[in-house]
């Protein structure tokens, strides 16, 4: 069993694992394409792949077809396990613990299934003819004698299915965009979309938290204008202009101080974006009192 090299079908596994994780906890590679090309047989196809290999290690076991078929099941069904089971630890479903768990369990599959081949005879043993295609698809290409429509057809043929591989990951790593929006909201002082201070005494200060995330798919240059009752209130020089990217959340406390005394005043926040500085993009308001210090104390008994 010493001695024998590892088919190539394993090493191939193996190499892919590797570099996915390479890409995953390398700074500045997990962030390009190649991350979610490499990640999608990571998931997919992988993990299966290897457990096939450790249960079936004979050529008789399974034809080709029947083991990429089971593949590509035995994938999807491993992967939401091993889920399953980090959640129940104390490192949770995260990305780490996934890209751990998975590599570890197809290796571990694949150092099963190598000595699994080990023990059987070499012409039974199962292994990809990595070599052996490549040769044959040249020859049938380059080298075969035939007619020179059915060499054109052949190499259509591969065309075809190289455009359409490429066509698929494609769509897979480019998804559409969806919905071009913004989020704004108001928040309580504790965070919470409750108890917004709607009764103040004049002079005091209120507090509301402010957010704004940005769904438009560029970068956005925000307008943020609060008017009480149509007219304006002071508002901290960087809180008045927000550039935002894609995806990115803006949140921050904005203490109210109301200048005049009055019931049921509106209290307005508005939005404005980059394309049109005069009509609110998005608006939002509280209905407040405002009580001299007089009146609020009248009010008590005092």
């Amino acid at each position: 069993m010493t001695g024998k090299k590892i088919p190539s079908d394993l090493l191939t596994v193996i190499g892919l694992v590797l570099l996915i994780d390479l890409f995953v906890l390398t700074p500045g590679l997990s962030e390009t394409v190649f991350r979610n090309i490499l990640g999608l047989p990571f998931v997919l196809f992988l993990p299966g792949y290897a457990l096939i290999a450790a249960l079936f290690p004979a050529k008789a076991d399974l034809d080709g077809i029947e083991r990429t078929a089971l593949s590509f099941g035995l994938s999807i069904a491993v992967v939401p396990l091993i889920g399953l089971g980090l959640n129940y630890t104390p490192w949770g479903i995260r990305p780490l613990p996934i890209l751990i768990s998975l590599s570890v369990f197809t290796l571990a599959m694949c150092g099963l299934a190598y000595l699994r081949r080990a023990k059987l005879p070499e012409a039974d043993a199962f292994e990809v003819p990595f070599r052996q295609m490549a040769l044959g698809l040249k020859s049938e290409i380059l080298e075969k004698p035939e007619p020179g429509l059915d060499r054109a057809l052949t190499i259509v043929l591969v065309i075809s299915i190289l455009l359409s591989v490429t066509t698929l990951i494609y769509v897979v790593i480019t998804p559409k965009e969806g919905e071009h929006f913004t989020e704004f909201y108001i928040l309580g002082p504790e965070g919470m979309a409750d108890n917004y201070p709607t009764n103040y005494t004049l002079g005091e200060n209120g507090e509301v938290i402010v957010g704004v995330v940005n769904h438009e798919y560029r970068y956005v240059n925000y307008t943020l204008d609060v008017r009480l009752e149509n007219k304006s209130l002071p508002l901290p020089e960087d809180m008045q202009q927000v550039t935002l990217a894609h995806n990115e959340t803006w949140e921050k406390p904005l203490t109210l101080t109301p200048p005049v005394e009055g019931k049921d005043m509106k209290l307005e926040f508005l939005l404005f974006n980059d394309t049109d500085k005069e009509t609110p993009y998005r608006d939002l308001h509280l209905w407040i009192n405002v009580n001299s210090t007089e009146s609020q104390a009248n009010s008590t008994g005092i």
